[in-house]
């Protein structure tokens, strides 16, 4: 079945938004264009000129990966270097790159879940959550309306709070205006002063989906001017935000723990703290380089924290308070390409993800 690019990459974002990756990041499409129609497409957790060589061979015209291969502006394309030569040879080759990285992180179903997952790691919720990226819409509504205009907010994305959707309240009143001559009322007289029973109709919106949810609002609205309020919330987002944090159905002996997260992962070695204590049961994990966690981790009260690249003098920053784990960056992030093969595969069951053939973690041990 050939998709085209555009409906690939619409629904990456409707699981997680580019709008959501931090601001050193380039998530979304690099190379390429939305409107080219693929039968399949190759993942990988980076895009190297080898990943590249793979798309051809297997006659993939789009490439997904977790890593961007452009992090910065590019001030020439000569081929001085790999990001130049990759970029060079995925255009000559006609072949799409698109990255879903830093917004994949910071999902609740994202990278950090897979790792709790393949971990056995039960109830995981988000260890860092974001802020300000909650708005607290309020629009009034005639109460024979107010329905149906809810209805289709909660469908274009909005009133949903952790494990619940269609969310919202309502409270009833009076509202009253007076149309100009200009106007043309759906209920009252020009030039009269005119009351309505009214809801007040409140629902929490992201960010991501308020100009869908306002647009929704507004089509279903039978006023012609729709008196409404967007309000900032400073509350954090408990679905979206950096690591994750859980617990073992069974507490482990912290070197048996080790052992089984170095096996797990296929960790050439875990690099970690003192063992400070007998047994592990409550577990935090950052995909990626995680260094930036560690208090966070360390007031939730986790007794391990799983991350990557934690240099040298962050690891005094356990206190012997917990263990840092640190296994790697690409140990910690490879079943990220399992995971985007997963929900493609899902979404599109007659679409090919394919997984490449190469390893592109730069690192070797002996």
């Amino acid at each position: 079945m050939k998709i085209k690019n555009s409906d690939l990459f619409s629904f990456l974002e409707s699981w997680a938004p580019t709008s959501l990756q931090e601001s050193y990041d380039n998530s979304g499409l690099i190379v390429g264009s939305k409107d080219v129609e693929v039968d399949k497409c190759l993942v990988s957790l980076d895009c190297t000129e080898e990943v590249v060589q793979d798309a051809i061979d297997k006659g993939c015209k789009t490439i997904v990966s977790h890593h961007p291969i452009v992090f910065s502006g590019l001030k020439s394309l000569t081929g001085k270097n790999y990001v130049e030569r990759t970029v060079l040879k995925a255009i000559k080759n006609e072949i799409s790159l698109y990255a879903i990285h830093t917004n994949l992180d910071n999902v609740h179903t994202g990278v950090n879940s897979e790792i709790m997952r393949r971990l056995g790691i039960e109830n995981p919720r988000i260890l860092s959550p974001k802020k300000n990226l909650l708005v607290k819409l309020i629009v009034y509504v005639p109460v024979d309306y107010s329905q149906r205009v809810l209805e289709d907010m909660w469908a274009a994305g909005a009133g949903n709070i952790s494990d619940y959707s269609e969310c919202s309240f309502a409270s009833e009143g009076w509202g009253t205006f007076t149309a100009s001559a200009e106007s043309k009322p759906f209920v009252g007289i020009q030039g009269k002063r005119h009351s309505e029973k009214e809801n007040k109709v409140e629902v929490i919106v992201e960010m991501s989906h308020l100009s869908g949810v306002v647009s929704a609002m507004r089509q279903r609205h039978p006023y012609e001017e729709v008196a409404h309020e967007v309000l900032p919330m400073l509350n954090s987002h408990s679905r979206i935000g950096a690591g994750m944090i859980g617990s073992l159905k069974e507490p482990m002996l912290s070197m048996d723990f080790l052992a089984f997260i170095k096996k797990t992962l296929r960790a050439g070695v875990v690099r970690h703290t003192a063992i400070t204590k007998e047994k592990v049961q409550k577990v935090a994990v950052c995909g990626g380089s995680g260094a930036f966690l560690i208090n966070a981790a360390k007031a939730s009260g986790a007794d391990v924290y799983i991350t990557g690249d934690v240099k040298y003098h962050e690891f005094f920053d356990a206190e012997n308070q917990m263990v840092i784990a640190d296994v790697g960056h690409f140990e910690s992030e490879q079943y990220t390409i399992d995971l985007l093969i997963r929900e493609i595969r899902e979404k599109f069951p007659n679409f090919a993800p394919l997984k490449t053939d190469v390893n592109t973690n730069p690192l070797s041990y002996l």
